[in-house]
C-alpha cells in the first residue's frame, strides 16, 4: 500500500500576488465588515429599544439581520488577518467550524426568510385574523424551529464532508473554506455521498422557494386589489424590502452553488466569492433603512433621543 498524507491544516490561496495587493485586500474586506457589522448592529438595536417596532414582522427581521451578522463575521475577520498578516494557514478544526458556521447562517436565512413570507402573507390577505393566528408564542416556536433545523442540518452537512481525511492535496483556492472547494479535495467516497446529500437539500430549497413565491404571489394579488391607496402603498413598503432581500440572496446563491469550482486563484473568483459572502449582509441592511418607513421613523426618533441627551449632557 502507497504511503499517503493525511492533511492536518489548509492553505488558503488568494488573487493578490504581492505583498501590497494583499495589505489592500485587507483593507479592502475590512472596510466592507465594519460597513456591515455597523449596519446590522443598528437594525438589530433599533428594533430591541423601540416599542414601536416590537412586532412579528420586525423581531423576524432583527433575526435576519443577527444571522447577517454572524455570517460575515464567519468568514472575514479570518480573512482579514490573513491578508494583513501574510498568513495562509487554516486548522483542520478551524475549517470545520468555519464550515458549519457558514452552511448554518445559509440554512437559517432560509428559513427565516419562509417565515417571513407566511407572516407577510397572513398580515395581507388575512388581517383581521393575523393576531389569532401570529401570535408570540408562535414567533418563538418558527424561530426555535428554524434554529434547530439549522443546527441539525448543518451538523449533518459538516460531518459528512469531514468524516474521512484528506489525502489529496491541501490548497484551498479560496480565501475561505468554500463547500465546493472542500468538495474537490475530498475522498470520493466523500464526494458520493455528498452528492446524495445535495440533491436531497436542493429539493428541499425548492420547496421553500416555491412556498415563498405563492406567498408573494398571493400578496402582490390582493395588494392590487386593494382600493385603498394608503393601504396599498403601507403593504407594499413592508413587503418591497423582504422581497428585495430574497432576490438578493436567491441571485448570490445561485452564483455560490452554480459557479463552476476554481481550480487556481483568479480576479473572478475572488469577486465571486465577495459577491455572495459580503454584499447580501452590507446590502441588506440599506435596503431596510431606505426602504422601510416605521425602520426609517425609529432611527430619527433614536437619533433625535441621542442628540437631545448629549446636547443636555453638554450644557450640564
Amino acid at each position: 500500500m502507497d504511503n499517503l498524507t493525511v492533511f492536518t491544516e489548509f492553505l488558503l490561496m488568494d488573487v493578490a500576488g504581492s505583498r501590497e495587493l494583499q495589505v489592500l485586500q485587507g483593507v479592502l474586506f475590512l472596510v466592507i465588515y465594519l460597513g456591515a457589522l455597523t449596519g446590522n448592529l443598528v437594525t438589530v438595536t433599533v428594533i430591541l429599544t423601540d416599542t414601536h417596532l416590537h412586532s412579528p414582522m420586525y423581531f423576524f427581521i432583527s433575526n435576519v439581520a443577527f444571522i447577517d451578522l454572524s455570517s460575515i463575521s464567519v468568514v472575514v475577520p479570518k480573512a482579514v488577518v490573513n491578508s494583513l498578516m501574510g498568513n495562509k494557514v487554516i486548522s483542520l478544526k478551524g475549517c470545520a467550524s468555519q464550515t458549519f458556521l457558514n452552511i448554518l447562517c445559509g440554512a437559517l436565512e432560509i428559513a427565516f426568510l419562509v417565515v417571513m413570507s407566511y407572516d407577510r402573507y397572513v398580515a395581507i390577505c388575512h388581517p383581521l385574523h393575523y393576531g389569532l393566528i401570529i401570535t408570540p408564542s408562535l414567533c418563538s416556536q418558527a424561530s426555535a424551529g428554524s434554529w434547530a433545523s439549522g443546527l441539525l442540518y448543518s451538523a449533518i452537512h459538516t460531518g459528512a464532508l469531514f468524516r474521512l481525511p484528506f489525502t489529496k492535496t491541501n490548497v484551498i483556492q479560496q480565501y475561505f473554506c468554500d463547500v465546493p472547494q472542500i468538495l474537490r479535495i475530498s475522498s470520493s467516497d466523500v464526494q458520493h455521498s455528498e452528492f446524495v446529500f445535495l440533491a436531497i437539500s436542493v429539493c428541499l430549497v425548492l420547496v421553500c422557494f416555491a412556498f415563498m413565491f405563492l406567498s408573494y404571489v398571493n400578496i402582490f394579488s390582493t395588494v392590487l386589489k386593494t382600493v385603498s391607496g394608503e393601504a396599498r402603498n403601507k403593504a407594499i413598503s413592508t413587503c418591497t424590502p423582504q422581497l428585495a432581500i430574497l432576490l438578493l440572496f436567491l441571485i448570490s446563491g445561485s452564483v455560490a452553488a452554480l459557479g463552476p469550482t476554481a481550480k487556481k486563484p483568479s480576479l473572478k473568483n475572488l469577486l465571486t466569492a465577495m459577491f455572495y459572502t459580503m454584499v447580501p449582509p452590507f446590502i441588506n441592511p440599506i435596503i431596510y433603512c431606505l426602504r422601510n418607513t416605521e425602520i426609517n421613523a425609529a432611527l430619527q426618533r433614536n437619533f433625535s433621543r441621542y442628540s437631545w441627551f448629549t446636547v443636555k449632557h453638554f450644557l450640564e
